[in-house]
């Protein structure tokens, strides 16, 4: 330990020992049980991904962003000069939040987005409404990969399923919330649009994130994601398991 060193000996130690602490990637604690079950939900995740679909199919992973504050500064934000960096007050007024409800196309890219100021079955329902009204009537089966959040499954969301057979439920396994590729543009909007947290009102905000929705749904493309993901997850899976899993229908 030494009490001031140079940016440049980081630097150089840094690459001399092959050390990049600024990425991080997530990884699947060993204490996760990976049983049968575990396995097939994983091979199911992975088909849905990687198979061809049939032109009547569409495969959608849905989740919320949650408390998404607008946050104004009580002294305004200062643009960036050159040798100057943007200057946020760190102290900001409290004005409310709000919860993104969002669902990625696998094939097209394409994001649906539903913002409400709760977060209960009462206006997941109301996104549900809305994909259900957006995706074409041809659409014979949607596929949906959420997790197994009781605001996903209760008594009115099983209700809703019912009268809408074609929208199927899959949960990919505990702790692995990184098979879910929403998550994957929970990122790039959170980099590109939320990285500065300063919005005069939820009004704004939500004009804003609705603007990066239909932005992002202009040059919109699919994540390329591989078996080989999988293939590492199931690799610590006993090697008995080879059955394919049946799909993963909703009550």
């Amino acid at each position: 330990m030494v009490e001031t060193i140079s940016r440049e000996t980081v630097r150089l130690r840094l690459k001399r020992n092959r050390l990049k602490p600024w990425r991080y990637k997530m990884w699947l604690s060993a204490k996760v049980v990976r049983d049968a079950a575990f396995a097939a939900r994983v091979r199911n995740i992975c088909d849905l991904y990687t198979r061809p679909l049939a032109d009547d199919e569409r495969v959608l992973c849905l989740d919320e962003n949650t408390n998404l504050q607008p946050r104004p500064r009580l002294s305004p934000t200062l643009a960036a000069l050159p040798d100057c960096p943007v200057r946020v007050e760190h102290e900001y007024r409290r004005a409310g939040a709000l919860n993104l409800f969002a669902a990625f196309d696998t094939r097209s890219g394409q994001v649906y987005g539903y913002l409400a100021e709760r977060k209960r079955q009462t206006e997941f329902i109301a996104f549900l409404e809305q994909l259900d009204a957006q995706m074409p009537q041809s659409i014979r089966i949607v596929h949906v990969i959420l997790d197994n959040l009781r605001m996903h499954t209760g008594k009115q969301v099983q209700e809703w399923l019912r009268q809408h057979p074609r929208f199927v439920w899959h949960h990919p396994p505990v702790h692995c919330s990184w098979m879910n590729q929403v998550e994957q543009w929970f990122s790039i909007l959170k980099r590109q649009r939320l990285r500065i947290i300063d919005f005069e009102s939820k009004t704004y905000l939500r004009d804003r994130i609705l603007t990066f929705i239909a932005q992002c749904n202009e040059r919109a493309h699919p994540f390329r994601w591989t078996k080989g993901s999988f293939d590492k997850i199931l690799a610590k899976c006993p090697q008995e398991q080879a059955e394919p899993p049946a799909l993963e229908m909703a009550a």
